[in-house]
């Protein structure tokens, strides 16, 4: 089926844009802890929405991103102006949505009762504090090497 097919090379572009992209990494991770952090915090359906929206968004955006960038390197390797206003203005394009799911969470998170609540439960239970300790270093990692990366460093001879 066509649509089968279409549905599996848009996972191919996701994987590929994993293994290659630390800031498509980045964004993944922020996302994962923003979520986790939501479901602590107690959002409301609403702010669900417009969460899953605004990580759909910024993730879409560096996907774009990726895209152009690999049309454009295939195109030259050497300056061209046109290529770096391509390429500039696809960053740019992350980088307001970024910004604007910044703004998002400013809003969201800006009850301090309920902030002080969600860091006295983390840091008030050792498992959840460890949990959290070894998701970041997971998280470092992972951003910072990607799938290639790790494997590569687990499969030395």
């Amino acid at each position: 089926m066509k649509e089968l097919k279409s549905f599996g090379a848009a996972l191919c572009g996701i994987g590929s844009a994993v293994c290659t992209e630390s800031h498509l990494r980045f964004h993944i991770v922020a996302a994962l802890w923003v979520t986790v952090f939501s479901a602590l915090y107690g959002l409301s359906p609403v702010q669900w929405a417009v969460l899953a929206v605004v990580i759909a968004s910024v993730i879409a955006a560096e996907l774009f991103n990726t895209a152009v960038e690999s049309l454009c390197d295939r195109v030259t390797k050497e300056h061209d102006s046109y290529i770096k206003i391509a390429k500039d203005a696809c960053a740019a394009g992350v980088l307001a949505l970024s910004l604007g799911a910044v703004a998002v969470a400013v809003v969201f998170f800006r009850d301090t009762d309920r902030l002080a609540a969600v860091f006295t439960t983390v840091f008030g239970s050792a498992g959840l504090l460890i949990s959290a300790a070894v998701s970041a270093i997971i998280s470092v990692v992972f951003v910072a090497l990607g799938p290639v990366g790790i494997k590569k460093l687990f499969n030395r001879k």
